[in-house]
């Protein structure tokens, strides 16, 4: 095995190096990836990087020889046919600047340790009339359902990326919660803070901010919950509902020691990105919904639920 010095083609432009790593050499540890940097046996333009890099089209990457690690082909990324099949079956809008997705749970939006399949490794089968693929710009957790908006262009990435982070982007979610709020409407502003694969409240975690109204209760057992994070942290929704007494069903991380398995509704999370207000980018009202799930309307039905979508 040699060493290979690849360019940086333009559809890469503006990634960031952990990033390229995970889409063409998948099976690419993270810690190993940054052992080499570290070592300096992967390099740019000649140069020491870090995994944060973020590429130019046209610069060079030193790739070492990887005995273990399989690359993909870099001059086409070939997408599995079943794959291009799935990721088009999602797609809910379409223009020239956006894609919009009705993301399943269970399928993730990026890569990672022992994610082989995930949204972002099928993005090229979305190009249509377009020569690059569309850009991720927001995620939501695996188990979340929902909207999912791509950028088509590295120009409407930036634009949405800032508006995603400066929260000008209305984004609505349905939960089905275990027992009912103390409140049929308010705002829960509790401080979150990262631990492990966790948000836990905290004085010393970030402010947050979550507003919430109750659609409909089930006697006192459960209650549909349409819910707005007004900041972006990780899990809001999920730590908040689980900190005013009410755990969203089916919620591995946030139901407490010993989750309630309810045998007449789906082994499912309840959450759902249900509608996303673009107006703000567009000057004009533009707002997408996303159809619930399958296993949405099973327990709607199963509870006698009435929403109408």
């Amino acid at each position: 095995m040699v060493v290979e010095l690849i360019k940086v083609k333009d559809i890469d432009d503006g990634i960031r190096l952990n990033r390229w790593f995970l889409k063409y050499y998948p099976d690419l540890s993270l810690g190993h990836l940054q052992k080499l940097l570290r070592t300096k046996q992967i390099k740019v333009d000649g140069k020491r990087a870090e995994t944060s890099l973020k590429l130019v089209a046209g610069q060079e990457i030193r790739i070492p020889p990887l005995k273990e690690e399989k690359s993909i082909n870099l001059s086409k990324n070939i997408i599995a046919q079943k794959d291009a099949e799935f990721i088009k079956s999602l797609v809910i809008y379409k223009d020239q600047n956006i894609i919009v997705l009705n993301k399943p749970s269970g399928i993730a939006v990026q890569g990672g340790t022992n994610t082989k399949r995930h949204i972002d490794g099928m993005l090229d089968a979305l190009k249509f009339d377009l020569e690059e693929a569309p850009k991720l710009v927001h995620r939501i957790d695996k188990e979340t359902s929902g909207v999912l908006v791509l950028a088509r262009t590295r120009k409407n990435a930036e634009l949405l990326t800032k508006a995603f982070r400066e929260r000008d982007l209305h984004k609505i979610y349905l939960a089905l919660v275990r027992g009912n709020p103390p409140k049929d409407e308010g705002e829960i502003k509790l401080s979150l803070e990262k631990i492990g694969e966790k948000s836990i409240v905290s004085d010393e975690g970030k402010k947050a901010i979550t507003h919430y109204r109750v659609l409909e209760k089930v006697g006192d057992k459960f209650a549909l919950v349409e819910a707005s994070p007004l900041s972006g942290r990780t899990h809001q929704i999920r730590a908040h509902l689980e900190a005013i007494g009410c755990p969203i069903v089916g919620d591995d991380k946030y139901f407490g020691k010993s989750r309630a398995h309810f045998t007449q509704l789906k082994d499912k999370l309840y959450l759902h990105a249900y509608k996303i207000d673009l107006s703000e980018i567009y000057n004009k009202i533009k707002e997408i919904k996303a159809p619930l799930p399958e296993h949405f309307r099973q327990a709607f039905d199963c509870l006698g639920i009435e929403f109408k979508e």
